[in-house]
C-alpha cells in the first residue's frame, strides 16, 4: 500500500482493499479510464471534509504508475541521522515546522548520493554513513498552477563527526540540534504527517 499525503489527508493506493480499507473511509475508487481517475483526486482534493480515500487496483505498482501520471513527478532524497550512540537523531526547524533533511535530486545523481549531499549542505556535517533503507514518502503540492507529486526516498544514517550542525540559511532552515530519542513524541506535534512515517519506520516513536 502507498500513502499519498494532502498535506494531513491522504490517498491509499492499495491492491488489497479488503484488508487495507479503514472505517472512516470517506471516498473509495476502483481504477478504471485515467479521466475517472482523474476526477476522483480532484474532487478529493475539493472537498476539504474528507480525509481519506481509497483507490485500488489488482497491481498497486500498475497503479501508483497510472496515479503519477496526473501530477509532476519531482523526486527527492533526505535522511534520519543517528549520533555514535544513537541516543539523539539531527533535527531542524525549517519555514516554522520541524522537519528532517532533504532535497531534490541532481541530474546523475542516485538517490544515495542525493541524501548524502543534502544532509552534509542542509545540516553542515561531513561523510555521514548510510545504514539502512527507510523507504519512501509522498505528498503533493501545487507550485506556480502546477500540481506537483514529490517522492521522498529516505535513508537512516549514523554520524561518526564532531563537528557542530550549522543550518544552511538559504534554505529557510532557521535551527538544527541533537534532539534525544525520548521527545520524538513532542517533535512529531510540529512536523508533517509524511515526517512521522519515516519516525515510525526508524522507530523513534
Amino acid at each position: 500500500m502507498y500513502k499519498i499525503f494532502f498535506k494531513d489527508r491522504i490517498v491509499f493506493l492499495t491492491d488489497k482493499i479488503d484488508n487495507d480499507l479503514s472505517r472512516d473511509f470517506g471516498a473509495i475508487h476502483k481504477l478504471g479510464s485515467d479521466g475517472e481517475l482523474k476526477q476522483f483526486v480532484n474532487h478529493f482534493e475539493s472537498n476539504e471534509d474528507r480525509k481519506e480515500a481509497f483507490i485500488y487496483h489488482h497491481n498497486q505498482h500498475e497503479l501508483l504508475k497510472r496515479f503519477r501520471g496526473l501530477f509532476k513527478n519531482l523526486p527527492a532524497a533526505g535522511g534520519l541521522i543517528w549520533n555514535q550512540d544513537k541516543s539523539h537523531f539531527l533535527s531542524m526547524e525549517r519555514l516554522g515546522k520541524a522537519d528532517l533533511p532533504k532535497g531534490k535530486i541532481e541530474i546523475n545523481e542516485t538517490f544515495e548520493e542525493a541524501a548524502l549531499r543534502e544532509v552534509s549542505e542542509e545540516c553542515g556535517i561531513e561523510h555521514p554513513e548510510i545504514t539502512r533503507p527507510l523507504g519512501s514518502t509522498f505528498h503533493t503540492y501545487e507550485l506556480d498552477g502546477e500540481k506537483i507529486l514529490k517522492e521522498v526516498r529516505w535513508f537512516e544514517m549514523i554520524y561518526h563527526g564532531s563537528s557542530t550542525p550549522t543550518p544552511q540559511l538559504e534554505e529557510n532552515i532557521t535551527h538544527i540540534r541533537w534532539t534525544p530519542k525520548s521527545e520524538g513524541k513532542e517533535f512529531i506535534k510540529h512536523t508533517y504527517p509524511s515526517v512521522i512515517e519515516i519516525l515510525k519506520k526508524a522507530d523513534i516513536i
